[in-house]
């Protein structure tokens, strides 16, 4: 979406925040004086309108237990509660009405338009627990809305899920990349046949990561995988460009995005790296100003459906608050991970983190398949981290099934 068409939409936000009276919001917008917004310019709502950040939402819930003050309506009104991960801080429990959920439902609708599944040909399988996180929930509804057969893998394990996608029939299967090579490790154990198609992934940066791609597809009978992302605080926010791989752009009419300097603030040119910073656009009764993500991102825009649309290069490159410096040099848990899936023998990983007076090191640990030589492996893997970010990085052997397998977020960067 580009500036002219967002414009009276961010309009129309901002009136309906400041009407409804929502206190989280009236008090920030209210402290900088910025409250009139019939004549607004995107210059003046990039200048004048306040940065929202994940602390500040936390530090909102904390003294306003248990939903926070970002409401724009009772209580009452609120339908949906979902609660974040806690992966990058505090747990916090986000409402919904039925127009908000409705619009993530919306969302996902034209995400499924974007991976090509189709109602009538293609039955769709949740490997993901149904739990309090936002997940796949809106994605389930969303399929059943448009008539697609759904299948909810709820509270199953990893081996029953596999008998459950054979038995279903089902096409597409929904989960995040790296539980989609956990099943694809089972299915292709099992020796059974199985008729994914398409692996729509979520929850981590790996499905924009090429070699975690080529791997997931490998598993999975060369199945295409397609990448979303998203958070509970914003809903669903990108999907992968049609034609192409690795690389998202955000879904036209949802978010009104920026891509900012973390150290300044300021916008980036295109073809830069910054903090993808994001506006809900039609999430109005808790929604969210110029929310710093944490999102690492490259920026570049993409022309869909005649309009140019902010996109992200390589897809989400790393959060952030996930970068690690050792020894001078930036580490990322999808850089990593593009060394790491190079290598068929290697089942699962965990980055082990230390830290004395205030320099980090890292050990990596990994849990390794049928192998020729573990001693070549190793030394292989040992190589490929050094020759790919000219530093010496410990790697040593795990135990098989000693390191956490989850179907949520992979748990691999541990800091000791």
């Amino acid at each position: 979406m580009d500036d002219d068409a967002a414009l009276p939409l961010l309009r129309s936000l901002l009136n309906a925040v400041v009407e409804s009276g929502n206190p989280f919001y009236l008090e920030k917008l209210e402290k900088v004086g910025f409250t009139d917004f019939n004549s607004l310019t995107i210059q003046e709502f990039r200048e004048q309108c306040p940065f929202t950040t994940k602390e500040e939402i936390a530090a909102d819930h904390r003294g306003n237990p248990p939903f926070g003050s970002n409401l724009g309506k009772p209580i009452e009104a609120y339908s949906r509660v979902s609660r974040t991960s806690g992966t990058t801080g505090e747990r916090i429990m986000w409402p919904d009405t039925d127009s908000g959920w409705g619009a993530m439902v919306e969302a996902w609708q034209k995400i499924y338009t974007m991976a090509g599944v189709t109602v009538g040909r293609d039955r769709i399988y949740f490997a993901f627990s149904f739990g309090p996180f936002i997940g796949f929930w809106t994605a389930f509804e969303a399929a059943a809305q448009m008539g697609c057969m759904v299948f909810p893998g709820g509270a199953a394990g990893s081996s029953e899920r596999v008998d459950d996608i054979i038995a279903t029939e089902s096409t597409v299967l929904c989960c995040t990349p790296t539980y989609a090579q956990r099943l694809g490790q089972l299915m292709q154990d099992s020796g059974q046949e199985h008729g994914i198609k398409t692996v729509i992934v979520a929850g981590e940066t790996g499905g924009s990561v090429e070699e975690v791609r080529v791997r997931i597809s490998r598993y999975w009978n060369d199945a295409v995988v397609f990448d979303h992302h998203g958070m509970t605080e914003v809903g669903p926010v990108s999907a992968q460009l049609p034609g192409t791989s690795g690389n998202l752009c955000l879904l036209p009419g949802f978010h009104y995005g920026e891509v900012i300097d973390p150290e300044s603030g300021k916008e980036v040119a295109e073809g830069q790296r910054g903090e993808l910073v994001l506006t809900t656009l039609r999430r109005q009764d808790s929604p969210v100003l110029r929310y710093r993500t944490g999102d690492l991102v490259r920026k570049k825009y993409y022309e869909i459906e005649g309009s140019q649309v902010l996109g992200f290069e390589g897809g989400i490159l790393g959060r952030i608050d996930d970068m690690v410096v050792v020894r001078g040099v930036n580490l990322y848990p999808a850089a990593v991970d593009s060394v790491l899936c190079r290598f068929p023998e290697v089942e699962n990983y965990q980055v082990v983190i230390t830290s004395e007076r205030s320099m980090h090191e890292v050990t990596v640990f990994v849990e390794l398949g049928q192998c020729s030589s573990i001693e070549e492996t190793i030394s292989a893997v040992s190589e490929s981290l050094r020759n790919t970010f000219a530093l010496r990085l410990p790697v040593e052997i795990a135990s098989p099934g000693s390191l956490p397998v989850s179907e949520f977020k992979a748990q691999r960067w541990l800091r000791q």
